[in-house]
């Protein structure tokens, strides 16, 4: 077994000169590139399946303030939405506007995401419906996850038109 020279903190023997583990075949340096590399790829991995699941914060796409606390969850692929906590004033705690087996019902509470799911090949959930209960008009629902998962694209369609907003992740 060949004798190598003692190391400091920097891998650095005190004559100067790099010392390499006798079992090991390589420089300490190329296995740090190559750790490196493979912290990148699972960090983009991670970034790459950000998903609309979890708590978020609405905001207003008029007033730009923050209304209510959503939480999207996911059961067989399928995404739903309950307001859990409201963070604005209204003037009807129910959903009085509402037309659906929602009508009457408290906001607090209520799903106002139904049936959204996963688009095949993107980063996108759609084919869902999206409830503003003040209002009580139903859109059809786009989400896209923005800066990492961290912010979420909500998009309402009616027709042609949309409406957007982004909402901001609580956790």
């Amino acid at each position: 077994m060949k004798m190598t020279s003692p190391r400091n903190a920097f891998g650095v023997s005190p004559q100067g000169g790099r010392t390499q583990c006798p079992s090991k075949t390589g420089s300490t340096g190329a296995r740090g590139w190559a750790l490196g590399a493979l912290l990148v790829l699972a960090a983009g991995s991670a970034l790459a399946q950000a998903t609309p699941v979890g708590l978020w914060q609405s905001i207003d796409d008029a007033t730009n303030k923050p209304m209510a606390e959503i939480r999207i969850r996911e059961s067989a692929g399928v995404l739903t939405g309950v307001v859990e906590k409201s963070l604005a004033p209204s003037e009807s705690p129910n959903c009085d506007l509402c037309t659906d087996d929602r009508k009457g019902k408290p906001k607090l509470g209520m799903e106002i995401i139904r049936g959204a799911q996963k688009a095949e090949g993107k980063n996108v959930w759609e084919d869902g419906k999206i409830l503003d209960p003040e209002n009580g008009k139903t859109y059809t629902l786009r989400m896209t996850p923005l800066e990492g998962g961290s912010k979420l694209q909500i998009r309402g369609y009616i027709g042609p038109f949309y409406r957007t907003q982004v909402w901001v992740r609580v956790q």
